[in-house]
């Protein structure tokens, strides 16, 4: 590993651990809810002051951040196990039919705005934490779901898949074990882009009051209902703010530190073989496996 990736899987990890412990471990060490005191004040035993209503910012963030994270992580989940096989069946089908019964209904889905979508269900009933993340996780389904078709439609091309299916491999190994491995790396940068997507959707639909209630411990509601006295206590907008971008900035960190592989070994490994040397070609081997079996 080059000092570079090292470098950016420390700051990564380090500013994904910033958000992360408060909101994993905040809620066992907040402690009970304690008398509120006069709103936007510093001091007095409140060391990062207090919100609109009088509470500790300090407890309030520790509470804050599970459901913001929880909710994020969630609804990235299921909107990536909707669009794997959703994708992966539509790449590998030889029915045309079939490719467009699956893609066509969620270009509608994609036509609409995510964020508009979100609020005009929640005009209809009110979503809560786990609406919310199947709300967040539904306006994702569609772009993902192109994106895995995308790429598996690539990997289902090369020669290798078509030796797959002439050795008689199940449609299982061939999508999961050739397609989907093939897959991992755009899938990995996708995850984090898309992470961050759905951290933006969640912290915005909260900030707006979707799906949470408008005085919850939460990042986002916090920077919403404090932000009336940003100039007075900013303690109580800037802490929840920069833990959510330091959420979002990590995540990809972590992930573009994932992605740069050891490529100075891979050319190690391409200048071993010579310059002469050609890569092996999967459907050279079966025509030569062909030949040899047909010989007497």
């Amino acid at each position: 590993m080059t000092k570079s990736r090292t470098a950016r899987f420390a700051l990564g990890a380090t500013l994904v651990a910033l958000p992360l412990v408060p909101a994993l471990l905040g809620p066992l060490f907040a402690g009970g809810p304690g008398p509120r005191t006069a709103s936007f004040t510093l001091g007095a035993g409140h060391w990062l002051g207090t919100d609109f209503v009088g509470r500790d910012v300090w407890r309030q963030v520790l509470h804050g951040g599970r459901p913001v994270v929880l909710t994020a992580l969630a609804a990235t989940a299921l909107s990536y196990l909707v669009a794997l096989p959703v994708g992966l069946l539509a790449a590998l089908t030889r029915r045309r039919w079939v490719e467009e019964l699956l893609m066509r209904p969620l270009d509608v889905l994609l036509a609409v705005p995510s964020l508009l979508l979100i609020l005009l269900a929640a005009t209809v009933f009110s979503p809560g934490p786990v609406g919310l993340a199947l709300l967040v996780a539904l306006v994702n389904v569609p772009d993902a779901a192109r994106l895995v078709r995308a790429t598996a439609a690539e990997a289902a091309a090369r020669p290798a898949v078509e030796a797959l299916r002439m050795q008689g491999e199940t449609w299982w190994r061939t999508a999961v074990g050739y397609v989907g491995r093939s897959m991992l790396r755009t899938l990995a940068a996708d995850t984090g882009i898309r992470l961050t997507g759905v951290l933006y959707l969640v912290a915005t639909a909260a900030f707006l009051g979707a799906g949470v209630a408008p005085d919850a411990a939460d990042w986002a509601v916090m920077v919403d209902r404090n932000r009336i006295g940003l100039f007075v206590q900013p303690w109580a907008v800037v802490v929840p703010a920069l833990l959510i971008i330091a959420l979002t900035m990590g995540t990809n960190l972590l992930f573009d530190a994932a992605l740069v592989d050891a490529r100075p070994s891979d050319r190690g490994r391409g200048q071993s073989r010579g310059r002469g040397s050609k890569p092996l070609d999967a459907s050279r081997i079966t025509r030569s496996r062909a030949g040899s079996e047909a010989r007497p």
